[in-house]
């Protein structure tokens, strides 16, 4: 189940409507309908925190390995770490729809190996085009 469907399967059992889960949450209905729509996450955590609370339901059953990559990304990197990301998911998911059968402890493993190679290829990225004055903990 994606973090859509989850979302929306709490939201309606909360006899809640996108207007009113946004509101409780602190996002717009736009936001919530990208949720459950648009296959799209949050951005920051808190708001994991706060669907949690809305919905109570468990922040681990919402935040998948995915969602806390995208979540990740997108704090470190901004707009397009958060592009990035979500093309690096939904890029696999098509790979893994063009047919074929995997096992789950598989797709995690294929999963884990692309986040690692993009972290790595972020730090080496950073380290060769930032100047130092401009990089993160940098005290000069």
């Amino acid at each position: 189940m994606t973090f859509g469907e989850k979302v929306q399967e709490l939201r309606k059992k909360k006899n809640l409507s996108q207007t009113e889960l946004g509101e409780k949450v602190g996002v717009s209905m736009r936001t919530v309908r990208g949720w459950e729509v648009e296959s799209r996450f949050p951005k920051q955590r808190e708001i994991y925190t706060r669907l949690a609370e809305v919905l109570e339901c468990n922040i681990n059953y919402l935040m998948d390995d995915n969602a806390a990559f995208i979540t990740d990304a997108a704090e470190k990197y901004g707009y397009s770490g958060t592009k990035q990301a979500e093309k690096i998911v939904s890029d696999f998911g098509n790979f893994l729809a063009a047919g074929g059968e995997i096992s789950e402890s598989d797709k995690d493993a294929v999963m884990q190996t692309l986040q690692e190679l993009y972290w790595k290829a972020k730090k080496e990225n950073v380290e060769k085009y930032t100047p130092k004055k401009y990089r993160k903990g940098n005290k000069s």
